[in-house]
C-alpha cells in the first residue's frame, strides 16, 4: 500500500502543479472557460459570470498549491480531502459536458493541450481513482522536511502563485500556446490542408409514410424513399480537421477586408473584444500610439465586436482617428489576453504583441518605403496587375505621398476610404497641396477619375452630414486651400460649416496660421472673429 500510495501522490502532485500552473498562466483564458460554463445553456449559473476572474485565480492557485502541499506532504488531511473534493466537482463537470455535449473543451490544460469531453471525463476519472487511493492511505503520507520547512514551502507556493497570477494579468502570459503567439502566421493558421481529415456526419432522415413517421439514417445521402419529407437531423459521429485560427476576420459593415490587411506590412491592430468593456488607462494610451504609429509610416486599424455606437464613442472621447472593423468577439479575447491589446503584423506574421500596460516596449522604427529600386518596380508591377497603377514617381517619397497612395488604393477599388487614412490626405502645407492637386493633371493616372473632388467632398461631408469633430479643424484646414476652378466647392463647404456653428468657427481658427489668410481671413472679419 505504501508504494501504491508514494507513486500515487507523485503522479497526482505533478499533474495538479502542471494543469494548475498551465491555467495559472492564463487565468484569464480559464475565466472566459468558467463564463462558458456559468452560462444559461450550460449550469444556467449566469450569477456567477461576473465573478469568473476572481474564481479563476482562486481555483488555479489552489489546484496548484495542492499539488505541491501533497508533494512535500504538508496537512495530509487537509490536502487529501481538498484534492477529492476538487476532482469530485470536475468529474461531475466533465460528464456533464461531455454527456449533454455542452462544452468542447473543459479548459483543463488550457490552450496548451486541447481535450474532448469524453477525454477530459475519462482523465478526470483515473485522477479520481489515484485520489482515493490517497484517501485510504493518508496515513502513509508523511512530510518530506522538517516541520518548519514543510510550513515554509507551502506558504512560499501560495505567495509565488498569486504573484504570477497577478504578473500574467497585468502584462501577458509568459508562454503564449495559442495560435496567435509572435512568429506566427495568421493567414497560414486559416488554411484548411487539401488532405485533411474530413468530418463524419450521421445524417437521420424524416418521411411521412402513408401516415407513419419514419426514419432513414445516411452518410449525407438523400434517401431513396417514397413519402413526404419532414426534416433531417445531423450527428457529427467523427470530427474533422479545425485548423488553428478560426472565426478571426476583418470587416467593414460592407466587406470581408481579412485579406486585403492580412497582406498588409507594417500594420498596427488595436484589439478591443469590448469597446464598452475597455480598460480606461489602456484607451488613453492610444492616442500616443496612434501618432507615433502614423508619424512612422504604419498602417493602424482597430478591431473590436462592438457596434457603430460604440466605435464613434471611444473615438470621440480618445480622439482617435483610426478606424474600427469587426471581428467575433471570441476569437479577438484569444488573440491577446488584453483590453486593449495591440499587435504588429507584417503581411500577417504576429511581428509584436503587448498588453496596454507595456506600450512603451512596443518598437515602433520609421518604415523604410523602400529599400531599393528593385522593390519600387516589383511594387509598381504588383498594382498594375492589379489595375491599381501609379506614377513611378508619385510613390513614397514623402509620408503625405504615402497617405495619398493608400487613399488611392481604397477609391480605385470603389472602397470607402478609412477615416483615418482619408484624414491624412488633408495637406499640412502648400507642397502637400500641390502633390494632391496634381492627381488631376493628365500625367496622373487618377486624372481620369474624379479622386481629388470626391475625397475633399468626403473630407466636408464628415462635418457637413455626419458631425465627426475630429475632421472639423482638417476641414477649415483643407478650406483654406481654396483658389482656382475648385475654390467655389470649398468656399461653399467653408459657409456650411461656419453656419453650424459660428463660435466653434471663431474659437477653432484662433492662432492658427492660415487665418491670416482668405478665404479663412474674410469669413473671420465678417464674422467679428477675435
Amino acid at each position: 500500500m505504501k508504494v501504491l500510495v508514494s507513486l500515487s501522490r507523485i503522479l497526482v502532485g505533478i499533474l495538479f502543479i502542471i494543469s494548475g500552473f498551465i491555467k495559472l498562466n492564463d487565468p484569464l483564458g480559464f475565466s472566459y472557460k468558467l463564463q462558458e460554463y456559468f452560462s444559461s445553456d450550460v449550469l444556467n449559473l449566469p450569477f456567477l459570470e461576473p465573478y469568473a476572474l476572481i474564481i479563476s485565480v482562486l481555483v488555479v492557485v489552489f489546484e496548484v498549491v495542492l499539488g505541491v502541499f501533497l508533494i512535500i506532504g504538508y496537512k495530509p488531511k487537509f490536502t487529501v480531502w481538498s484534492l477529492l473534493a476538487m476532482i469530485v466537482f470536475f468529474t461531475f463537470l466533465t460528464f456533464y459536458s461531455a454527456y449533454f455535449d455542452k462544452v468542447k473543451d473543459c479548459g483543463c490544460f488550457g490552450d496548451a493541450l486541447k481535450l474532448t469531453p469524453w477525454e477530459s471525463f475519462t482523465k478526470d476519472v483515473v485522477l479520481l481513482i489515484f485520489i482515493l487511493i490517497l484517501f485510504f492511505g493518508v496515513k502513509h503520507i508523511k512530510p518530506v522536511f522538517g516541520r518548519l520547512q514543510t510550513t515554509v514551502l507551502a506558504l512560499l507556493s501560495f505567495i509565488l502563485s498569486l504573484w504570477f497570477a497577478y504578473h500574467v494579468l497585468m502584462h501577458l502570459p509568459v508562454i503564449d500556446f495559442r495560435a496567435y503567439k509572435i512568429g506566427n502566421n495568421i493567414k497560414e493558421g486559416m488554411v484548411v490542408p487539401e488532405d485533411a481529415p474530413k468530418p463524419v456526419i450521421e445524417y437521420t432522415w424524416k418521411f411521412n409514410i402513408n401516415g407513419e413517421e419514419q426514419t432513414f439514417v445516411t452518410n449525407g445521402s438523400y434517401p431513396s424513399v417514397e413519402g413526404d419529407f419532414i426534416g433531417v437531423d445531423t450527428k457529427v459521429i467523427e470530427e474533422g480537421y479545425t485548423p488553428p485560427v478560426v472565426d478571426f476576420s476583418i470587416e467593414s459593415e460592407n466587406e470581408d477586408l481579412t485579406e486585403h490587411f492580412l497582406n498588409e506590412e507594417n500594420l498596427i491592430v488595436v484589439i478591443s473584444y469590448s469597446l464598452e468593456k475597455i480598460e480606461r488607462d489602456g484607451a488613453l494610451k492610444l492616442k500616443a500610439l496612434q501618432d507615433k504609429a502614423m508619424e512612422n509610416g504604419y498602417t493602424i486599424i482597430g478591431l473590436t465586436a462592438s457596434g457603430e455606437d460604440a466605435k464613434a464613442y471611444i473615438n470621440k472621447t480618445y480622439k482617435l482617428n483610426f478606424e474600427w472593423y469587426l471581428c467575433d468577439e471570441k476569437a479577438l479575447k484569444t488573440v491577446v489576453r488584453s483590453n486593449p491589446g495591440i499587435l504588429e503584423l507584417d503581411a500577417g506574421t504576429v511581428k509584436q504583441k503587448v498588453h496596454w500596460n507595456d506600450l512603451e516596449d512596443l518598437k515602433l522604427p520609421k518604415v523604410e518605403a523602400f529599400k531599393s529600386i528593385s522593390k519600387k518596380k516589383e511594387i509598381m508591377k504588383s498594382k498594375v496587375e492589379e489595375n491599381l497603377s501609379f506614377d513611378d514617381e508619385f510613390l513614397y517619397k514623402t509620408d503625405y505621398e504615402k497617405n495619398l497612395y493608400r487613399a488611392s488604393e481604397y477609391y480605385l477599388k470603389n472602397r470607402e476610404i478609412p477615416d483615418s487614412i482619408l484624414i491624412t490626405l488633408v495637406p499640412k502645407n502648400d507642397e502637400d497641396f500641390r502633390v494632391f492637386y496634381d492627381t488631376t493633371g493628365s500625367n496622373s493616372k487618377l486624372s481620369s477619375t474624379d479622386f481629388f473632388y470626391d475625397t475633399t467632398e468626403q473630407v466636408f461631408d464628415n462635418v457637413k452630414s455626419k458631425n465627426k469633430d475630429e475632421f472639423y479643424l482638417p476641414s477649415l484646414k483643407l478650406a483654406s486651400f481654396a483658389d482656382g476652378e475648385y475654390a467655389e466647392a470649398f468656399v461653399e463647404n467653408l459657409e456650411v460649416i461656419i453656419s453650424m456653428d459660428t463660435l466653434k468657427f471663431c474659437e477653432s481658427i484662433r492662432g492658427k496660421e492660415y487665418s491670416k489668410y482668405n478665404p479663412i481671413k474674410f469669413y473671420s472679419e465678417l464674422h467679428g472673429c477675435r
